[in-house]
């Protein structure tokens, strides 16, 4: 199979219309439409059909877009290794929330792009869920996404192949106001449950964009015996922090933070809480030359 036309069937799966294609490979429709064509009677069957005035990937199309971008991986890995001295370039497209951004991707930017001036990076920050469906629709080469110990995510984009790796760990506690209940709960030194049993009457600070600090107070609350009121939502953790000072809520916040005055941290344990940090992409791109880079040096 010509890798150009598997190009031509990789683009369609990913924009989703022969006139798109077209434009982003700059050549014709019809020429998309004769090479698809093509590929389909190499294949032996059906690649497209009609839908409405487009047309989509057939469930063999679907199969053979997978494969193909595994190939053109491959291809692209094959031309570097033969060619040891010459440099891979491109594009390497990232989405990943803002903690991952920071602390696997920032402090090696400057380096590599002294040392890879072809490559060019592109971020994005978006929660796990946003960046795996951004992964899913092939809008990013590489998702940085976290889940919790207590409340693992499941992967929500089954029909794509997929290959992940973990990256790091972090502890997580319980931000509260810095008051005389904090420090008795502090001085007592109990399990989990008994530490977020004594707020079993306050409002909790959920996540505006994920719900996975929510799942996992839910789930401590239930071993403290109560359903906990989850009144506020806030993505940015200064908001959390400002939440705690201001005497609206308690929620979880990493241990590593340096907090501001008027909060205190109360360490979880029996169980911990740990947010588990991991890189995705999709099966067979990881061979591709410059993500292959990008992959080397997170940190």
């Amino acid at each position: 199979m010509d890798t150009r036309r598997l190009l031509y069937l990789v683009e369609l799966a990913r924009l989703g219309s022969m006139r798109a294609v077209a434009d982003r490979l700059h050549t014709s429709t019809s020429s998309v439409s004769q090479q698809i064509a093509t590929l389909a009677r190499e294949a032996g069957a059906p690649l497209v059909e009609p839908d409405g005035r487009r047309v989509r990937l057939t469930p063999a199309g679907r199969r053979l877009a997978e494969h193909a971008q595994e190939i053109l991986a491959a291809v692209d890995a094959a031309r570097h290794d033969l060619d040891p001295h010459g440099e891979p370039a491109g594009t390497v497209r990232v989405a990943g929330f803002a903690t991952a951004v920071r602390r696997s991707l920032m402090p090696v930017v400057a380096a590599f792009a002294d040392e890879h001036p072809h490559v060019r990076l592109t971020i994005r920050e978006h929660e796990p869920t946003e960046a795996l469906g951004l992964l899913a629709d092939d809008a990013v080469d590489l998702a940085l996404v976290y889940d919790y110990d207590l409340a693992p995510a499941a992967i929500p984009v089954p029909a794509v192949a997929l290959t992940e790796a973990p990256l790091w760990e972090a502890r997580w506690g319980l931000g509260v106001p810095d008051d005389d209940r904090a420090r008795a709960v502090a001085d007592a030194a109990g399990p989990a449950a008994a530490v977020v049993g004594a707020y079993a009457g306050a409002d909790w600070i959920g996540n505006s964009r994920n719900r996975a600090d929510e799942d996992v107070v839910r789930l401590l609350a239930s071993t403290a015996g109560f359903g906990p009121r989850m009144t506020h939502e806030a993505d940015s953790l200064d908001l959390v922090e400002d939440l705690v000072v201001g005497g609206l809520g308690v929620g979880l916040l990493p241990v590593e933070r340096a907090l501001r005055a008027g909060v205190r941290l109360l360490e979880l344990r029996d169980p911990q809480v740990r947010l588990r940090c991991r890189w995705v992409a999709r099966r067979g791109r990881t061979s591709w030359p410059p993500l292959a880079l990008v992959l080397g040096v997170l940190r």
